[in-house]
């Protein structure tokens, strides 16, 4: 089975009606996209997955929709007037911008991976200690030390030494090839606007660039009208902004793009209790999807945000390396204590168990839609080679995310096989997505569906005006078997159930 890179993906996802560059007729828009037929209909079985197991699924969590617009003195409060901001170098020859901390965590992981084959020949284990690994390997020393060196001057915000060290470690520009830098700078990356009619009289205010801040302006309101003890929960799903400076690799980075979030609300001292608790339930969340374990790690935060007493992150091995697909923080009381302080309202819990107020403490569960999207991609697209000699592209997508559920394909255009198609078409379309094809040979339309993510496709031929039975055929495996019409919905609800996920999630 040949490895998919990522311009394949790219590729099938145009090609098939997932995404297509944004404005392409004028020439695209950078790093924005929009989703086509299919891609929104596994858009949408992605956040429904993820929305029933976490709202639907627990009682003690509950779901908002905040506005995109806020007050600006919201983003003050959180911090991202002052600190949001990437560190950016360009390159002299070549003009290209890069993030500086993502140069130097690149060189970092090449120099561990180096170093783990190293290790792997001499027989030492992934598993031993960082001291053991670098008195054995020279490349993983120097990755130790240049993270040492790299969080010390993150931790200091000294982008002077950022530069230092990217010289001092020879990064060189990849398209370029050379090592001439411009000095580090910092940008924001929120977007601005104006609210108001008039210009000189208009209110500054940004596009939002996370969720989470809406839930939390909200905490009082969701706690009181719900009527929700801690510890709970308050889930969103929706559409954040970046001012991406180095937006790359296909939707893993946008400027425009959709969070789904979880803010969990829990008595001070217990944050790291349940930071471990939904590390657990986030994990076999994502294995629940049929992944194979080697490509789900954690990371664990290094250089922790100013927020956070703990964090890390769920990362995937993406086409382009192990990256970053969900974060799991324990964010402490800051939000809350901030929100407070510059509103001047409280925003603190009566606990009836310990007789008193607090602010509660909040351990954030956020993952990326669209990346979690490119991850069902990345997975799910194989080239197999079959035994008659051809290729055969395939989307095995789990099959309660595929975008069509099965596809009803008359033999031919004639002899009221197409009628006859139609009534089972009818018939199947509460099941999901029902699609209807007579265009083509049968074996053109296999191939099709195949490349589309449906698991089932349903042949209806001469014999089935003789005895009501059809040829239902497995995406997968490409078994076909004959069966009585009267077992098609039955046969592929069981399979496309996304209940079937939701209990393979649950802990």
């Amino acid at each position: 089975m040949a490895e998919i890179d990522l311009q394949k993906i790219v590729s099938h996802c145009k090609e098939y009606g997932f995404i297509f560059p944004s404005s392409e007729i004028y020439d695209n828009l950078g790093a924005v996209y929009d989703y086509g037929p299919m891609g929104v209909e596994l858009k949408n079985a992605i956040k429904e997955y993820w929305w029933k197991s976490m709202v639907q699924m627990n009682d003690n969590i509950v779901g908002i929709d905040s506005a995109i617009f806020m007050h600006p003195t919201t983003w003050k409060a959180s911090g991202h007037v002052d600190s949001f901001s990437d560190p950016l170098i360009d390159n002299k020859d070549s003009k290209k911008r890069y993030r500086a901390d993502v140069l130097l965590e690149e060189k970092i992981e090449k120099f561990k991976e180096k170093g783990l084959k190293e290790l792997a020949k001499k027989g030492i284990s992934e598993t031993e200690t960082d001291d053991v690994k670098a008195k054995a390997s020279r490349d993983y020393n120097k990755g130790l030390i240049l993270e040492a060196e790299y969080i010390k001057a993150a931790e200091a915000g000294d982008l002077k030494r950022y530069k230092e060290l990217i010289e001092e470690y020879e990064i060189a520009c990849e398209v370029s090839g050379s090592k001439n830098w411009t000095e580090v700078r910092q940008f924001n990356l929120m977007f601005a606007t104006k609210l108001g009619s008039l210009e000189e009289s208009a209110t500054d205010l940004y596009l939002r660039p996370e969720t989470a801040q809406g839930i939390f302006v909200n905490f009082l309101n969701v706690q009181k009208t719900s009527r929700m003890k801690i510890p709970f929960g308050i889930a969103q799903i929706g559409k954040a902004f970046r001012n991406e400076i180095v937006a790359r690799q296909f939707i893993f980075r946008m400027r425009e793009f959709e969070q789904m979030e979880m803010q969990f609300f829990v008595r001070p001292g217990t944050e790291l209790e349940w930071f471990d608790k939904w590390k657990k339930i986030r994990l076999k969340w994502h294995l629940a999807l049929g992944t194979a374990s080697s490509n789900l790690r954690f990371h664990v935060h290094e250089k922790l945000a100013h927020y956070a007493n703990a964090a890390e992150d769920i990362q995937f091995r993406f086409p382009i390396g192990f990256k970053e697909l969900e974060g799991i923080h324990s964010r402490t009381d800051f939000d809350l204590t901030e929100h407070q302080k510059f509103s001047g309202k409280k925003l603190q819990y009566f606990d009836s168990e310990l007789n008193q107020n607090y602010v509660p403490y909040v351990v954030e569960t956020s993952i990326g839609l669209d990346r979690m999207f490119l991850r069902v991609m990345s997975e799910s697209l194989k080239e197999e080679q079959l035994e008659n000699g051809e290729t055969r592209i395939v989307l095995n997508l789990p099959p309660a995310l595929a975008p069509i559920k099965v596809a009803i394909l008359p033999l031919v255009k004639k002899d009221g096989l197409p009628e006859k198609a139609k009534e089972i078409y009818n018939q199947l379309r509460f099941v999901g997505r029902t699609f209807y094809e007579e265009k083509d040979s049968i074996g053109k339309r296999y191939r099709r569906m195949d490349a589309l993510g449906t698991p089932f496709c349903i042949t209806v031929d001469h014999q089935t005006l003789e005895d009501n039975t059809v040829t239902i055929r497995e995406r997968d495996s490409m078994n076909q078997e004959r069966v009585h019409i009267d077992q098609i919905e039955s046969i592929v609800r069981k399979q496309v159930d996304m209940n079937q996920l939701l209990q393979k999630a649950m802990i």
